[in-house]
């Protein structure tokens, strides 16, 4: 990975090291990388060394995906030749989640506004390039997504951090936004959010919306883990704001990790640039992703019991923690995540998860990856994984946790 260039062009690898290419490498490829494909790796590297691992690092839902979605992508591959799709997607899809879309919040939106994407990750930096321009200024809460950062940096847009608090489930509030230094032009909000799995309230998510309107501010709204919540359902910013990019992916809730198949709903303003956009970044979104997400949308019973599942994981792990010492969780309303501080056991969070890993097998992601200044004292457990899975870690944390207590 390269660490810096001087003025020549020689590039240095992180020992400091000089690379022997005269090429440049372009500076926006300097960002950070997501640590939990990191410990992913390290897990990895684990099991083939013989090792067992219990995967509460990624935020994958177990099961695989659902069997009308296998069915659907069966019948595709049987049938005529797969090609390229329109741009933004195959019509009937688009059509199908504008459907989807009124059943769940009771909005009509045409099919048109809908952009099928390569994943939701596709759909970030389209909607990214559509809505600023390299300079433009885009606030975020920490913690939260890496990727947004990551992304928004590799774009030349500046980042502007909200340090988001505790008792608010790290979610920007009103206040925060109107102390923000200058102004922005975008904000990034996720409900339920990654990595903690808080929701905004109905009533705050729509101040934040007409903050938005009312100041020229484009909305992001990140809305992937809608369908897996233990309350509540969140609301969408459609509700609140015709100028706010909805972004949302077959990932989460529909179990389509690898099949990289997401959506946006996007205002007027934006179809005809993020259709340029995507003509020329992507042609089209994955054919044979396209035909399985028509068969989940179809599959909400299975995929509803998925959801219960996790619930029950949910369960098990709030009772279970706080009697370990993992007792300042935020709150998880939603997603497939528990964010808790370590900062009691003394240890960072980068070495208490290597070390968790190597001592136990039980893989988890250090906060760092969410939260450049707080990170360190965070861990984000997963709890999409099996019922045994979560049963066994819970096992194996207590007497490593006690063991910590002890030394610290």
């Amino acid at each position: 990975m390269l660490h810096e260039d001087d003025e020549r062009g020689v590039g240095y690898d992180m020992a400091g090291t000089a690379l022997t290419s005269r090429c440049r490498v372009a500076k926006r490829s300097a960002i950070k990388p997501f640590l939990v494909m990191q410990v992913l790796a390290a897990a990895n590297a684990r099991a083939a060394a013989g090792g067992d691992v219990l995967h509460l690092e990624l935020g994958e839902p177990s099961g695989g995906a659902p069997a009308a979605a296998i069915v659907a992508a069966r019948a595709a591959l049987d049938g005529a030749a797969l090609g390229y799709s329109e741009a933004l997607g195959l019509p009937r899809l688009r059509e199908a989640i504008a459907c989807h879309v009124e059943h769940r919040y009771g909005i009509t939106v045409p099919a048109r506004r809908i952009a099928v994407t390569m994943g939701a990750s596709g759909g970030f930096i389209l909607a990214f390039l559509a809505a600023f321009d390299a300079g433009a200024r885009v606030a975020l809460a920490d913690p939260g997504y890496p990727a947004y950062r990551n992304i928004l940096e590799a774009l030349d847009i500046d980042v502007v951090p909200i340090a988001a608090a505790a008792e608010n489930g790290f979610q920007p509030t009103l206040a925060e936004l109107d102390a923000l230094p200058g102004t922005i032009d975008g904000l990034i909000i996720a409900s339920p959010a990654n990595p903690t799995g808080s929701v905004l309230p109905s009533d705050q998510l729509g101040a934040i919306a007409r903050w938005c309107s009312g100041r020229g501010v484009r909305l992001i709204s990140d809305e992937i883990y809608h369908g897996i919540t233990y309350g509540t359902a969140p609301g969408t910013a459609l509700a609140h704001s015709d100028d706010a990019v909805i972004v949302n992916s077959f990932s989460k809730y529909w179990c389509l990790t690898g099949w990289r198949t997401g959506w946006l709903v996007l205002p007027e303003d934006l179809l005809e640039p993020v259709e340029r956009l995507a003509q020329n970044l992507f042609i089209a979104p994955s054919a044979i992703g396209q035909h399985a997400a028509l068969g989940a949308l179809g599959a909400h019973d299975e995929l509803d019991s998925r959801v219960a599942g996790y619930a029950r994981n949910r369960r098990v792990l709030l009772d279970a923690l706080p009697a370990m010492g993992l007792d300042q969780i935020a709150p998880p309303d939603g997603a497939f995540y528990l964010y808790a501080d370590i900062s009691r056991f003394g240890l960072d969070a980068i070495t208490f998860c290597a070390r968790l890993l190597a001592d136990t097998g039980v893989a988890i992601t250090p906060g760092n990856d969410f939260d450049q200044a707080r990170g360190d004292r965070f861990v984000r457990l997963s709890f999409a994984g099996s019922a045994a899975t979560i049963d066994q870690a819970i096992e194996r944390l207590g007497p490593w946790l006690e063991q910590l207590k002890r030394a610290a």
